[in-house]
């Protein structure tokens, strides 16, 4: 199993996340939906009589669909040690109410406690990409966390801080940022409220505890956490030596419009 393509990825996604800091213990999260060929490929290696367990919320269009996640209480510097006790696959139900584990996560041990919002987020992406998204990765992003203390926790605020912070970033965040208020993780409220906005953005900040990211493959999503959270950690040094004196202006994000084909978030820019 940890021989195949998609798996040795999982991996190293696992391991340069934690290299960047973003997973102190067993902070964060990664899950990857399989593409129909891998799991022909890991089939060989699934157990299918374990039990079927409830998800807590139902996500109807991910009905059998395979998934490769981070383990409840796991240690992300421990993945790249021991992948079956820090990782799992698992199905999806025909309802799509239930999973069951089908390899890993050995020792008893159970999917991430996020899993609820990783599969409303999963289920969110399938319908507004026609499938092509295929990650979703939570991460204790140090310097974005540090912002939603200081920020108003408005999606267009956040978003125009970010974007002035490099010339890359509304490149590779177009839709802007969404901002989750503090709430108590784990749940069906915090999975709801994270996935409406995952309908219009490809990341959504946690307040005070972290940030969602979704993209189509594991080197984009890692990708896009790294982008976000440099722009972050850009801002925080800026604001410590006094605030910007000079930045980049509307009209010079609208350039960018047409210089990479890219469509930004008009209300940013208002």
């Amino acid at each position: 199993m940890e021989q195949l393509a998609f798996v040795q990825e999982f991996k190293k996604t696992a391991q340069d996340a934690w290299l960047k800091g973003w997973h102190e213990r067993n902070g964060g999260n990664l899950s990857y939906r399989l593409a129909d060929s891998e799991v022909t490929e890991a089939r060989p290696f699934f157990t299918e009589s374990t039990p079927w367990l409830d998800i807590g919320v139902t996500v109807p269009n991910l009905a059998n669909q395979y998934f490769i996640v981070t383990g409840s209480g796991k240690y992300f510097r421990n993945v790249e040690v021991c992948l079956e006790e820090n990782a799992g696959i698992i199905q999806v139900s025909a309802d799509g109410s239930q999973y069951k584990i089908l390899w890993g996560l050995i020792n008893g041990a159970k999917p991430t406690s996020e899993l609820p919002a990783h599969l409303m987020n999963h289920s969110v992406k399938y319908d507004v990409t026609g499938g092509k998204h295929r990650v979703v990765m939570h991460s204790h992003t140090t310097n974005l966390i540090a912002l939603t203390f200081v920020l108003p926790l408005e999606a267009e605020t956040f978003t125009r801080e970010l974007w002035e912070m490099a010339t890359e970033c509304p490149v590779v965040f177009p839709d802007g940022v969404g901002i989750v208020p503090w709430m108590v993780p784990g749940g069906k409220a915090i999975a709801e409220h994270t996935s409406e906005l995952m309908k219009k953005y490809d990341v959504a900040i946690w307040a005070h505890h972290g940030t969602f990211c979704s993209a189509e493959d594991l080197s984009l999503v890692f990708g896009l956490m790294d982008t976000v959270e440099k722009a972050a950690e850009i801002l925080v040094k800026v604001l410590a030596m006094g605030g910007k004196r000079q930045t980049i202006q509307t009209q010079e994000f609208k350039e960018l419009e047409s210089a990479f084909n890219v469509k930004l978030n008009q209300s940013v820019l208002a």
